[in-house]
């Protein structure tokens, strides 16, 4: 990305009024990348027109997608999923009117980088196509989490599992990982969804982890 390049990493819908207070537009970004396909990570994708119609928020934007999570809630595939009735809707309206406007990348295999400094990793367990960003500036690291911990808790017991998640066997070992790799990295870690100060700094603590310093926001 260049310098006047902007990103999104979706979080929950917040509206256009925070984005015009941090001087941006709609028009200026370029990248949204959605962590997985869930309502509260891709429902700023579209907006809905006078005329009824779902269009891409960005008009300007790649919306970079994993092809797990694609395929899994395109319900023409068919997929029974845990979620149920909770994702009815979601992929017709916030996902298929990117994907029709042809602004979607839907990556796949280990990695996927944004640039010299954004790389997608895999971490699939919440949903198949589940990821996590990481950031490197310098010798700083920091990791976007998404939706790999729900709760402070699941850094000391990360064995627990919220009802959100598709596979649980494999969110604990992804969010093992994550965790483990953000300890060792000395990476801030950004979960999408902790209430209060929303990064910290972890450290291993035998077959678990703590908090070491929660980050504080100027």
């Amino acid at each position: 990305m260049h310098a006047a390049t902007e990103l999104v990493l979706h979080p929950v819908r917040r509206g256009h009024r925070e984005l015009a207070a941090a001087g941006v537009r709609p028009q200026d970004v370029d990248t949204v990348i959605c962590p997985h396909v869930h309502g509260d990570h891709v429902g700023w994708n579209t907006r809905l027109t006078d005329d009824g119609e779902w269009r891409p928020t960005f008009p300007n934007a790649q919306y970079v997608i994993s092809r797990a999570d694609f395929d899994y809630w395109n319900p023409a595939n068919g997929h029974r999923t845990r979620s149920g009735s909770q994702m009815a809707g979601v992929f017709e309206d916030s996902v298929a009117p990117v994907h029709q406007a042809g602004q979607t990348v839907l990556w796949e295999g280990d990695h996927f980088d944004i640039d010299a400094q954004l790389r997608i990793e895999p971490a699939p367990g919440h949903t198949p196509g589940s990821s996590v960003v990481w950031l490197r500036s310098g010798t700083d690291r920091a990791v976007f989490a998404g939706d790999l911990l729900r709760s402070p808790l699941q850094i000391v017991k990360p064995d627990d599992c919220p009802g959100f998640d598709e596979d649980e066997p494999r969110a604990r070992n992804s969010r093992r990982r994550v965790l483990g790799e953000a300890a060792d990295r000395s990476a801030l870690l950004f979960p999408a969804h902790f209430p209060g100060p929303g990064a910290a700094e972890v450290r291993r603590v035998g077959d678990r982890f703590a908090v070491k310093k929660w980050a504080a926001w100027r």
